[in-house]
């Protein structure tokens, strides 16, 4: 099918997209790679497309005060070959090869995949679990709202029609992070039927501030928190028995609920090995 007849507007800063983003049913088109499906499909019918690729700054990859920002244009596969992702945030750079296939990655951008909140996608699930913030311009200025609060249901995040996501912010991982993911996927590149991102803090033989974060089970990406507290206590057998009250997933066309609740323990189980694992580390050292 073809697209709606829509209008395009390109944006010459941040502040002229937000200004154009005040016209009604206007949409921000960045690399497209969910936009352009639903509007050739007609699930998308917006009366104008505000262009912001090529906006300054939006494309970099920081960090400073320990913390790394990422902006919302970078692509995904920049961020799977940077080298200061790799050092700073391992956990993305676990995660960047199961995102869609090369084509989807060369275009994609991290901010498009953040706002876009497809519950079974991979860098939402990642935001979460390194515990990061969104930065969000819009008409009253730039704030700042914490993964935890950011994702509100399925497909609807904090975001506001005229605002802006401009970058996301993670803590730069130490010599003591931990992290660990896996997804089950029929085929690799396609949308988990169920994945687990996970980061945590090693004090010597122990785990503390455990964070295990699901996608594909749910309309949001979902913490398991007494499961966490489990692992915090090297407990996995503990972990395992909370995930059957933390975790409810939701059957869709890929798997039942109780397929989806048994390849999450699964999963369980292959992260809390590369929790305890030193090596989980090592890019970040």
């Amino acid at each position: 099918m073809k697209p709606a007849p829509f209008a395009y507007a390109k944006a010459r800063s941040l502040d002229h997209a937000i200004e154009l983003l005040a016209r009604d049913d206007a949409r921000i088109l960045a690399g497209g790679q969910s936009l352009i499906a639903t509007l050739n499909m007609r699930l998308s019918r917006p009366a104008v497309l505000v262009d912001i690729n090529g906006l300054d700054g939006l494309d970099k990859i920081s960090r400073a005060n320990g913390q790394l920002r990422i902006g919302a244009l970078v692509r995904h596969v920049k961020a799977e070959n940077s080298t200061e992702i790799a050092r700073s945030a391992p956990l993305i750079a676990l995660a960047m090869p199961h995102i869609g296939h090369p084509a989807i990655r060369n275009r994609g951008t991290v901010g498009g995949s953040i706002a876009f909140a497809d519950p079974a996608a991979e860098l939402p699930a990642c935001l979460l679990a390194l515990g990061g913030e969104v930065e969000i311009a819009g008409p009253q200025g730039r704030r700042i709202v914490h993964a935890d609060e950011f994702f509100k249901g399925l497909f609807e995040t904090a975001l506001m029609p005229h605002d802006v996501l401009a970058s996301i912010r993670l803590p730069a991982a130490t010599a003591a992070t931990r992290v660990g993911f896996a997804e089950f996927a029929r085929r690799h590149g396609d949308y988990a039927m169920v994945g687990l991102a996970a980061c945590a803090r090693a004090e010597g033989d122990t785990l503390s501030d455990v964070r295990l974060v699901y996608f594909g089970v749910g309309s949001v990406p979902v913490r398991v928190r007494n499961a966490e507290r489990s692992l915090e206590r090297s407990d996995v057998e503990g972990a395992l028995s909370a995930l059957r009250t933390d975790l409810h997933p939701t059957e869709d066309l890929q798997a039942s609920a109780a397929v989806k609740a048994h390849l999450a323990a699964v999963l369980l189980r292959r992260v809390a090995r590369q929790l305890a694992s030193p090596r989980s580390a090592d890019v970040a050292a």
